[in-house]
């Protein structure tokens, strides 16, 4: 595509839809280090393995309460993390590739911001049905409360979708090189 047509194609009306990808992909890492540092690190209901007395899958006991349990799950919070960073440089790279190649073309920040929150939501659903629902490792909180909590999350990660891809609906595209080129004209 030569950068003529880039031009041409933009400014046509058409919603963006190259920011779906980097987006997607920063709210799923972003939406992990919320995730992470929120509910593992500072409030503490939960880390990565401390229900794997009672899941459905067999991979041991790791309480946090023992020296082991809580180094174990140190361990599985640790490459947690790598996965969400991983998922926010790699979002960052296809970003960045995406706006220097569309020369001219700029997004409204509520299209990106759109896409971050859908990606946030899927991570919510995907992480909640996968880890708290079908392997049962861990729970938002366990204890009485622990199916609300869990039903909640993933309430919350299906607002985070529908809100974000709403948001990104409303943003448009500004065509900077059109707008020289007819400043220039006049």
């Amino acid at each position: 595509m030569t950068a003529t047509s880039n031009v041409d194609r933009v400014g046509t009306g058409v919603k963006p839809k190259g920011l779906a990808l980097p987006g997607l992909l920063l709210g799923v890492g972003l939406g992990g280090f919320v995730d992470g540092i929120l509910l593992h690190q500072v409030l503490q209901w939960h880390h990565m393995l401390t229900s794997s007395a009672t899941a459905n899958i067999n991979i041991g006991d790791y309480p946090a309460t023992t020296v082991h349990g809580l180094q174990m799950n140190t361990l599985w919070d640790g490459l947690f993390h790598v996965v969400t960073w991983l998922a926010v440089l790699v979002g960052l790279g296809i970003l960045y590739s995406r706006v220097t190649h569309s020369r001219g073309r700029v997004w409204t920040s509520r299209v990106l911001w759109g896409w971050i929150l859908a990606g946030w939501g899927v991570f919510n659903l995907v992480e909640g049905i996968v880890d708290h629902h079908l392997l049962g490792i861990h729970h938002v909180i366990s204890g009485e409360y622990q199916t609300i909590a869990d039903i909640l999350f993933l309430v919350f990660g299906a607002l985070l979708i529908v809100g974000g891809w709403l948001l990104q609906r409303s943003g448009t595209t500004l065509n900077l090189a059109a707008e020289t080129t007819q400043t220039r004209t006049r």
